[in-house]
């Protein structure tokens, strides 16, 4: 079964997705599952994980209510206050949802790069590993050395990278330091993972197969097929892509692989990484 591991979707009428503004012509409209559903299945696409998009716990009921209603959706990653002393209460109400497969809190947005090493971010991670749930980081590669003294702390956390900490594609070789040296680095910790997503959003207009390798490569190499995992992003994808393109050329990316390999990252490692019932 093939799983899209990071897509979105949303509502602007909902009035909480502060970054999605009328200028982002492409994605300032409501994106739900009817919309995806074509998309999918011409990419033999089964299931997918939803992940938030907004800073509100609200979203994250919203994405919850989406998902009871739509068997598509494997997991939803929402969004929590994880420093309100409420947080783990609210973390163990959210888990009684079998869909409610982890957190995001959108590091990237923050004004402090280091606010990850936060020391009272403790009990609402703690709170996470006891429910055996998900932590995903949304991070640039400035990020990259706070997010590994994190992951360091918490060895029983489950974490992934989204979008392979967003490589400066767009800069082509001047861009590969430090993002390369600093990803390698984080993955030596055996319990982070990476999502191959989020690529051509980095790249610039017109990008090919041959502008994807090196960083697609260079992630394999770092983590290995059995922690990476297939997303698409969409729709943010569709500023600087498409769904059916981008699976195909990270199809075609990934030909070097076993047959078993291939698997892995194009739905088993999802499946096993946010506990799916697939």
């Amino acid at each position: 079964m093939q799983i899209d591991a990071h897509q979105h979707y949303w509502d602007p009428a909902r009035g909480d997705y502060g970054w999605l503004t009328p200028d982002l012509a492409a994605l300032y409209r409501r994106f739900g599952p009817a919309d995806l559903a074509p998309l999918r299945e011409r990419a033999g696409i089964a299931r997918t994980v939803v992940v938030q998009a907004a800073p509100t716990v609200d979203e994250t009921r919203y994405l919850l209510g989406l998902a009871r209603d739509d068997d598509s959706i494997a997991g939803v990653v929402g969004w929590v206050p994880l420093l309100d002393r409420e947080a783990p209460a609210l973390i163990a109400e959210l888990a009684r949802d079998a869909k409610f497969k982890g957190v995001r809190p959108m590091l990237q947005d923050l004004p402090d790069d280091d606010w990850i090493a936060n020391p009272a971010l403790a009990p609402a991670i703690e709170a996470l590993i006891a429910h055996e749930l998900a932590f995903d980081a949304l991070v640039f590669a400035r990020h990259i050395d706070a997010l590994q003294s994190f992951a360091s702390r918490y060895p029983s956390l489950r974490i992934v990278v989204d979008h392979g900490a967003k490589p400066p594609i767009v800069e082509g070789p001047a861009g590969w330091q430090p993002w390369a040296d600093r990803i390698a680095k984080l993955a030596r910790l055996p319990h982070v993972h990476c999502k191959l997503s989020g690529l051509a959003t980095e790249a610039a207009p017109r990008w090919t197969e041959a502008t994807l390798r090196p960083y697609v490569d260079h992630l394999l190499a770092s983590f290995g097929p059995d922690r990476l995992m297939w997303g698409s992003d969409w729709p943010v994808l569709n500023l600087n892509g498409d769904y059916l393109l981008w699976h195909s050329i990270a199809t075609t990316l990934l030909d070097v692989l076993t047959d078993a390999q291939r698997d892995a990252i194009f739905g088993g490692n999802a499946a096993a990484f946010y506990r799916l019932e697939v």
